[in-house]
């Protein structure tokens, strides 16, 4: 006798059922284990034991860097965000990167890069020509032209140049002084003080307290303007035997100066000297 096996289709209704039963029981089990993951991750056991500092800590001691980035810090070893953290140990004065690596067991590895300070920094209002004030707020300018908040009292070089321009102008404004620099050494001066008006005119301050309008024009052209100068003027100041205060490279032809003690003008007006 043969028998065949009889085989049941159940109705669509109740395999929807079936279906909806099995994904409600795995969205079960998933929230479960999500909550016992948490659960887990915020054991004591799991807690950082040490953070490990390393890198430039020249201008942050442990007391500093504890009253400053810890209590930013949240999570374990594992629930960290490691991002939140590198944020956290940015935000401390003087700190420019961080970065963070977990190095079993529970510890926290911190590689800090800070600041140098290249040059103090002052915001020009926009549309303010160079002989207008610029923002008596000071920040600094790091070595890659980047500004930064610090305290001004940390800074050990007070001889850092004043760079004042539009914002935004803090990198360019720190490589126009870097290639301006060495002329200015050779006439036995430092620039003081250099300022970016909003129409893109230059003018350098000396540490003798000399102006020189450098007027406009692309960075080479600028530094050429200033190296023919600075090749030129001594040969004025050696002839009469008198410092400078001020010089205009402005003109097409040549530059006006203007020394102490020396007048080929009636009196009460100004001294200007071509060459």
């Amino acid at each position: 006798m043969n028998t065949a096996a009889a085989s049941v289709v159940l109705p669509p209704d109740v395999r929807l059922m079936n279906a909806v039963s099995a994904l409600l029981f795995a969205a079960l089990m998933a929230t479960v284990a999500w909550g016992l993951a948490r659960w887990v991750v915020r054991l004591p056991v799991f807690n950082f034991r040490a953070i490990q500092v390393e890198g430039d800590v020249s201008r942050n001691s442990v007391a500093s860097l504890r009253a400053n980035a810890l209590p930013r810090l949240h999570g374990s070893f594992l629930s960290m965000n490691l991002k939140d953290g590198r944020a956290a140990f940015e935000a401390v004065p003087w700190v420019r990167h961080a970065q963070l690596q977990r190095v079993w067991p529970m510890r926290l590895k911190v590689s800090l890069e800070e600041h140098r300070a290249a040059a103090y920094w002052e915001t020009r209002i926009e549309g303010a020509d160079a002989s207008s004030e610029a923002s008596t707020d000071r920040a600094l300018i790091n070595s890659f032209g980047e500004v930064f908040q610090a305290n001004l009292g940390d800074v050990e070089d007070e001889d850092l140049p004043v760079l004042a321009g539009p914002a935004g102008s803090a990198a360019s404004m720190l490589r126009m002084w870097q290639s301006l620099a060495p002329a200015a050494e050779k006439l036995g001066e430092s620039i003081e003080r250099l300022d970016l008006s909003g129409r893109g005119s230059w003018r350098a301050t000396f540490g003798s307290g000399a102006v020189v309008e450098l007027g406009r024009g692309s960075e080479a052209e600028v530094v050429e303007r200033f190296g023919r100068f600075a090749r030129s003027i001594t040969q004025v100041t050696t002839q009469y035997r008198s410092p400078l205060l001020s010089a205009d490279l402005r003109h097409a032809d040549g530059y006006a100066v203007k020394l102490r003690g020396v007048t080929t003008q009636t009196p009460g007006k100004p001294v200007n000297r071509k060459r």
